[in-house]
């Protein structure tokens, strides 16, 4: 079965009561068993039933089985936040003395978690360029834990070369964990990659209107402990699972996935080509001009400075000034001054991270009314 019928024909895990064709809502804190027994039987997890809604709901677990049948994963653990399945998914492996070896081409909050909020737990961090995987087989850590990195990071638009840097944490017997939010897992398949633990923001593709936060961890059972540690302890202890409401809304979400992702990418790497032709635009940054197809719907530009960045972004009158990606509507921001603006000059330097870059998240809208805006507001 493909996988966008996969995407619309996951069974649910017991027929409806009433038929319903689209899985319910299960707005409940606590289950009512049967007898004691299965009580027992149900919070020793020997049988798949719900007893609290922290650990266990049948909305958020029909969303977890219906993402594990369109990515391969093994195991799927749906939490409230993309950063919540960050920390799980680092936490599993990660402990006081051991070493992350990550690059500093990160989203801003992902390093800052690595490199500020786990150092203080005596987790250590190796920044590396894991482009250079002939490097880094040299100088990995010997006490490394772990490999993470962006499949396409942001906003730097790198690629990096994930079966290479796989090889490498594999001889090291290190589980590699990778950011796939920029491309969806209805497009790459990333344990033919060689990743390990795929993490993702369902706040992104997934939801598409941006509707709701979210986030996903796909797990392709090769270090039994992702399993054990999530299921049988974090979802117990650090209360980050997802809601069923969210659950529901991105359950709707992944039946039209892979038709927004197409569009999406297409539209960026139309409008990607349409900008390299304005003067006023000093530089684009698209992954699929290299590549000569879509890649993602992520796309920079740099101007002469960050003022310009800046004009440029209060003239625009269809383009909207948010953060998030990957929404339905086309959004533009200045990473240097947001979501890195807590960080010093010389950390952004240090990240490449720079003040005349403006990011833009395309959207679903007929790409000429979108550079029809760009053109006016680099005018203005």
């Amino acid at each position: 079965m493909r996988k966008q019928t996969k995407a619309i024909h996951t069974p649910f895990q017991k027929r409806d009561a009433y038929g319903s064709l689209s899985f319910p809502v299960y707005n409940t804190a606590a289950y009512e068993f049967d007898t004691a027994q299965d009580m027992t039987e149900a919070f020793a997890g020997r049988v798949p039933e719900p007893d609290y809604s922290r650990v266990m709901n049948p909305t958020v677990t029909y969303f977890e089985n219906r993402v594990k049948a369109l990515s391969g994963a093994e195991n799927v653990f749906a939490m409230g936040t993309g950063m919540a399945a960050i920390l799980n998914t680092l936490l599993v492996f990660a402990e006081a003395g051991k070493t992350i070896v990550t690059s500093n081409h990160l989203f801003g909050n992902t390093f800052a978690l690595i490199t500020k909020t786990l150092a203080r737990l005596g987790i250590k961090a190796q920044v590396a360029d894991l482009t250079d995987t002939e490097k880094l087989d040299q100088i990995i850590a010997d006490d490394a834990c772990l490999v993470f990195a962006e499949y396409i990071t942001n906003p730097q638009l790198e690629v990096v070369d994930i079966k290479k840097l796989a090889e490498v944490a594999h001889k090291h017997g290190l589980p590699l964990i990778v950011d796939t939010t920029a491309v969806p897992f209805t497009d790459i398949d990333a344990h033919e990659m060689g990743i390990d633990v795929e993490v993702l923001s369902s706040t992104k593709y997934i939801s598409g209107g941006a509707t709701s936060l979210g986030g996903l961890i796909l797990d392709f059972g090769t270090f039994e402990e992702v399993n054990q540690r999530i299921r049988f302890e974090f979802l117990f202890n650090l209360g980050t699972y997802m809601t069923p409401q969210v659950a529901y809304m991105q359950t709707l979400g992944l039946e039209t996935l892979d038709v927004r992702y197409r569009k999406q990418a297409q539209n960026a790497f139309d409008l990607a080509h349409a900008l390299q032709k304005l003067p006023q635009v000093k530089r684009v940054n698209y992954p699929g001009l290299a590549l000569g197809k879509p890649l993602g719907a992520m796309l920079t530009i740099d101007l002469e400075s960050e003022q310009k960045c800046l004009d440029f972004l209060n003239q625009l009158r269809l383009i909207r000034r948010a953060t998030n990606l990957f929404d339905n509507k086309t959004l533009a921001i200045h990473p240097a001054s947001t979501i890195f603006g807590t960080f010093t000059c010389e950390e952004r330097v240090a990240m490449d991270v720079l003040d005349t870059t403006v990011r833009i998240s395309v959207g679903l809208e007929d790409m000429d009314d979108v550079f029809s805006d760009i053109k006016q507001a680099l005018k203005a």
